[in-house]
């Protein structure tokens, strides 16, 4: 019986982070970067190129 409760952990563990992976990857590279406060690259907002902020 422990060994199908430790399973489903594992199991459950497993699909919450792909589905948190997921939802960060739809997010785009900057805005899913756990670095975005401190980062010195500089990523566009908008499809205008002028139009870009430094994060």
């Amino acid at each position: 019986m422990i060994n199908y409760i430790i399973g489903a952990l594992i199991f459950g563990y497993a699909a919450w982070t792909i589905v948190k992976y997921v939802k960060r990857s739809k997010q785009g590279k900057c805005a899913a970067c756990d670095l975005k406060n401190s980062c010195e690259t500089t990523c566009d907002v908008s499809s205008n190129p002028n139009n870009t902020r430094k994060l």
